[in-house]
């Protein structure tokens, strides 16, 4: 296994190589993705400021505690675009050409080749910026160092990546069956925009039903939440450990769809 793990982590070495010199290639292109990546997270802190400038709180968060939570949001989604997102993309487009058939013969599993061969460099600067911005937010707050903390963040961060990614990949799959998979990544924002905020924010009859819909049924919304609740506001175990059996439920979901998705595949040459 462990011999497994170090072949995969050299391919996408070796992927991660390859598409920064692809990428490199057209520096200006790269710029201009980078520029518009900072000019995003810059006009939200500005608007962020302007309204922790009228309040102290927002749905119980404090400004250094919110302005952590969006770094977490940044990074997570940084993760989430250099690695998977165009690849998803692309995917409908391999099936309509029957391409597919090229990545499917090769000796290597099917999942990582479609979801990991290319990487958008150009957005990788989103994980930098958030990771700046929550020390920030630290340093704000006069955070001190809590093992617990900082271990329970560690986990969460990486589940809240496993179960955006695993949403995903569900919804990239269904476009084996519906060819064009435009609509499906439209709604894959829609969770993204879920993502970006509090989920403190539904309140009221109403908006609480949402809330927890989209914490247990769906639960989209454990992504940043969680990560970001551990380090600076309340360190809830049974919240981590839900956030951990989602994250495994939910690759293993999406690994079982993916190859259903695949059986289903009609090759170019069929």
């Amino acid at each position: 296994m462990v011999a497994g793990v170090a072949r995969y982590a050299r391919m996408l070495a070796g992927l991660a190589r390859y598409t920064l010199a692809r990428e490199m290639a057209f520096r200006g292109n790269f710029l201009v993705k980078v520029s518009v990546e900072l000019l995003w997270m810059g006009i939200l802190v500005a608007f962020y400021k302007t309204v922790f400038a009228k309040t102290s709180t927002i749905a119980g968060w404090s400004e250094p505690d919110y302005f952590f939570f969006v770094g977490c949001f940044f990074a997570i989604n940084g993760v989430i675009e250099t690695f998977f997102l165009d690849n998803c993309n692309e995917f409908a487009e391999l099936v309509r050409t029957g391409d597919l058939d090229f990545l499917l013969l090769r000796p290597i599993d099917e999942q990582f080749l479609v979801s990991c061969r290319k990487m958008d460099w150009g957005t990788a600067p989103n994980l930098l910026m958030g990771a700046i911005l929550m020390g920030i937010a630290l340093a704000q707050k006069g955070w001190t160092f809590d093992p617990a903390r900082a271990s329970a963040f560690v986990v969460a961060f990486a589940c809240g990546v496993a179960i955006a990614y695993s949403f995903m990949m569900m919804l990239t799959s269904v476009s084996v069956w519906m060819v064009r998979n435009q609509s499906l990544m439209e709604m894959w924002w829609l969770f993204s925009s879920l993502v970006r905020y509090p989920r403190e924010i539904f309140s009221g009859r109403g908006a609480e039903t949402i809330g927890r819909f989209f914490t247990f049924v769906v639960p989209i919304l454990l992504v940043s939440n969680v990560p970001a609740d551990v380090m600076v506001r309340v360190l809830d175990p049974w919240m981590v450990a839900w956030t951990v059996v989602v994250a495994g439920a939910s690759l293993w979901v999406s690994r079982r769809f993916f190859h259903v998705a695949l059986r289903s595949y009609r090759s170019a040459s069929s």
